[in-house]
């Protein structure tokens, strides 16, 4: 069936409860290395549940981890869109955080279709979810985007052009993030459990020639990055971050961001543009198209 763009927009949000614990959070910091060092420095205020900061970026796992129980496959079920789950990929990934987040708690989480752009050879989704806290206040909104092949050709416009953010001067820093072997075996248990991440036989039948790194952990890991090499540790500095999903990361392998310094924003925070390349292989991107978002 082909893509109903107004049906897809005009469609009330799906609006569902999740909870998480102390527990999903500890483990999502564990598979994103926290506490690696652990003899000389075991990041307790990542891994230790006594006074337990939050990454930012748990968001986009909330209500998905070990307290989410087994519950049914993950699709894309979304009205007036009906495509082929084979052909879809995960694109980019946004976040704002509105206020930090609770190491345990509960949210209403509101999800709609927020745009579907036309690429002609395939269809760009954007889905934007908003999670509310218990006392009717935002927590944070997220922005997915879903890149399916072949889906193209329904009459909508193509979408505003995207440039590179990365400017053409040397960094003002760059950051380096190591990965281990097993860091997709860690991340997948927050959630995503698809065998590309784990299974050396299906990650091959995909064309890989190993199981690769979700996108989430590096978008995770680059978050991590930015805390703790520009933020001074403080989770709470970090409000937004955006990136597009460039290409694959092998556990083991190791990622370097530079960082451009983007200047203040009209309300006190400040910018960072961002590109992240794979150097053991001669500097591919991982994540392009990326900003963040900082208070001082």
């Amino acid at each position: 069936m082909p893509i109903d763009r107004e049906k897809a927009l005009t469609a009330p949000p799906s609006v569902r409860e999740i909870r998480w614990t102390t527990r999903d959070v500890l483990l999502y910091h564990l598979s994103l290395g926290a506490g690696t060092d652990a003899a000389t420095d075991p990041e307790l205020h990542l891994t230790y549940e006594k006074n337990l900061a939050v990454l930012p970026t748990f968001a986009v796992v909330a209500g998905t981890g070990i307290s989410a129980g087994e519950g049914p496959a993950p699709g894309l079920h979304l009205p007036g869109i009906d495509v082929d789950l084979r052909a879809v990929l995960h694109a980019g990934q946004g976040l704002d955080v509105h206020r930090p987040l609770p190491a345990s708690g509960t949210a209403t989480l509101s999800s709609r279709v927020a745009e579907v752009w036309d690429k002609g050879r395939a269809a760009l989704i954007v889905l934007e979810s908003a999670a509310t806290a218990p006392d009717g206040e935002p927590l944070w909104t997220t922005t997915t985007r879903i890149w399916a092949r072949g889906e193209g050709g329904f009459g909508a416009g193509p979408g505003p052009d995207e440039e590179p953010t990365a400017p053409d001067r040397p960094a003002d820093t760059v950051l380096t993030t190591a990965t281990t072997p097993q860091q997709a075996l860690w991340y997948r248990l927050n959630g995503d459990l698809n065998p590309l991440h784990a299974d050396p036989s299906f990650a091959r039948s995909a064309g890989f020639e190993r199981p690769v790194l979700h996108g989430l952990a590096s978008y995770g890991l680059l978050a991590k990055a930015l805390v703790d090499g520009l933020l001074d540790g403080d989770v709470t500095r970090l409000t937004g971050l955006a990136v597009r999903f460039a290409g694959p990361l092998v556990p083991g392998e190791s990622l370097t961001t530079s960082v451009w310094r983007d200047g203040p924003a009209d309300d006190g925070t400040e910018g960072l543009l961002l590109h992240t390349a794979c150097p053991e292989r001669d500097g591919a991107p991982v994540l392009t198209h990326a900003k963040a978002t900082v208070r001082p």
